[in-house]
């Protein structure tokens, strides 16, 4: 046989797709397809007219016709054969069968005809063949887009790490036209000569959402006046390449990258989903607590790093205990820790507290006694550390399984399970990414889910996961995909109660040793919790 054309028309007439195999001239393809509806007789039973030079076959498909345009010599039989194939290719890659269908997926119906007809002879070749090469997919290709995906993620993480290391730099240099500000975490200042000063011991947490460090307090009058004077124009010379940082900077953001803000009062921000609704949720919890004049606040973070075959690649937490008093009569007050929950831990207190008592009674004051505590201000007093390499100490475990279906594609399976079940863990989310342009099929999940198609994403999103509902699991599918494109998972969640376990059993003023009554909040949160 020889084909001509294969057209897709109305039954008007109307030309709405046409491919032509052999080389002709446009108004010759045009007269040809412009002289079928006329040749349509009313009451035939027939599926082909002939005219003296071509042959049209034809089959109606709802208000359309799928036409084919071949030479009389053709096998007619042949013809059929090759024209009910066209008609099963049309509803692949066309949802309805109406115009507007028709012309939003033209391209792909016409690389489709390409596959069946070639030079005007029909090619050995079925449905599933067809759709195989008119997708093109390659595992070479996957191979290559992931180690690409890996190496940009990289870059992008150096870039930002370089970002930060030079704001800290603009920072250092523009604080040396003036007093030396001590402390440390995301807020500076002097407590006098024997108070909370710049001895505070430094430290940074990265680009975490919550600066974890020593509060240092400024109620020297002097000193504050000392901080707010102009530098000289001398000191000015050592910020001099604080306009190359910045144009550094805001190219990075101009990229789309988020930088972090490491200015004393703002807070880094993080830039994955999970991390924004770790934080989110950490903000709600934080704003129903009820605070009395005596507030202390424990914070736990978690840096979790599993693998996807098992076994923990690093299990970091670290946490920081403020002390805040609004009311002066409460400025000289003792504060008592349960011993009970400090082993194991690496714990360290501020300078100014007295290691001593704390070694010895678990207790948290002042070397001076007679000096109170700062007024009106987040004072951080003691900070731990654990670290470990036991899969025991990972409070959520999380157990991906994607496996090829055979048809191109994978079944992902997934499934959470408490560890730690004194735990409540709330707002919990885990976010896996997924091939780009592959929406999944998800077929049983415990939460909500959310497909997020601009950044390639499936959210899983489970309220709250404690001793009662202590497990979970989905199933999706995905088509186009192999098992590596599901790493790495990303994990994020809030608790009220703390990892560590660092509890206040009582609050004494120094000398009366009477109680004080005190409010306290405990979170638990994660700066980074994957899978990888």
């Amino acid at each position: 046989m020889v084909l001509i054309a294969a057209a897709v028309c109305t039954k008007n007439g109307k030309v709405i797709l046409s491919r032509q195999f052999v080389e002709m001239t446009k108004a010759r393809i045009e007269g040809l397809l412009a002289a079928f509806p006329k040749l349509m007789t009313a009451g035939k039973q027939h599926t082909y007219v002939e005219t003296d030079s071509v042959r049209y076959v034809y089959q109606p498909m709802e208000k359309l016709y799928m036409l084919l345009i071949t030479t009389k010599a053709s096998n007619i039989l042949e013809d059929l054969e090759t024209l009910r194939l066209f008609s099963k290719v049309i509803p692949e890659y066309s949802h309805s069968l109406d115009e507007k269908e028709i012309v939003e997926n033209a391209f792909n119906l016409i690389f489709a005809f390409d596959e069946i007809v070639a030079l005007g002879y029909r090619e050995s070749v079925n449905l599933a063949q067809i759709k195989t090469f008119v997708e093109m997919d390659s595992h070479e290709e996957k191979v290559y887009q992931a180690v690409r995906q890996t190496q940009e993620r990289d870059a992008r993480q150096k870039m930002r790490e370089k970002a930060k290391e030079l704001q800290r730099q603009r920072m250092e240099a523009s604080k040396r036209g003036g007093p030396s500000l001590g402390g440390m975490g995301g807020r500076s200042g002097g407590f006098s000569a024997d108070g909370f000063g710049s001895s505070g011991v430094s430290s940074s947490s990265g680009a975490s959402s919550a600066n974890i460090g020593i509060t240092s307090i400024d109620v020297d009058t002097k000193s504050k006046a000392a901080a707010t004077k102009p530098a000289s124009r001398n000191a000015l010379k050592l910020g001099g390449k604080s306009k190359d940082v910045d144009s550094f900077v805001d190219q990075l953001k101009n990229e789309g990258e988020k930088i972090a803000n490491l200015a004393p009062a703002a807070p880094a921000g993080s830039s994955s989903a999970a991390a924004s609704a770790s934080a989110a949720a950490k903000a709600a919890i934080a704003s129903d607590i009820h605070k009395e004049s005596v507030h202390l606040k424990i914070e736990d973070k978690l840096v979790v790093r599993l693998g996807r075959d098992g076994g923990v690649q690093q299990f970091e937490n670290s946490g920081l205990l403020t002390l805040r008093i609004t009311d002066e009569a409460y400025g000289r007050i003792l504060l008592k820790l349960s011993p009970n929950h400090t082993q194991g831990l690496q714990l360290q207190t501020h300078p100014n507290v007295d290691k001593e008592l704390f070694k010895s009674r678990t207790t948290i004051g002042l070397k001076n006694l007679g000096k109170p505590f700062p007024l009106n201000t987040d004072v951080g007093v003691l900070k731990w550390r654990f670290v470990s390499q036991d899969e025991s100490a990972v409070p959520l475990t999380i157990n991906c399984w994607p496996s090829d279906n055979g048809e191109g594609g994978c079944d992902v399976n997934i499934e959470y399970e408490l560890e730690a079940q004194q735990l409540e863990l709330q707002d919990v989310a885990i976010v896996i990414p997924l091939p780009m342009n592959v929406q999944p099929s998800v077929a049983e999940y415990d939460g909500t889910y959310n497909y997020d198609l601009r950044k390639h994403v499936l959210q899983w999103h489970i309220p709250i996961i404690d001793a009662a509902n202590k497990s979970g699991s989905m199933e999706f599918s995905c088509s186009a995909s192999i098992p590596g494109d599901f790493f790495p998972l990303q994990v994020s969640f809030v608790s009220k109660t703390p990892y560590a376990g660092v509890v206040a059993q009582d609050v004494v003023q120094v000398d009366s040793e009477a109680a004080v009554k005190y409010s306290s909040e405990s979170i638990l949160f994660v700066e980074k919790y994957e899978i990888v």
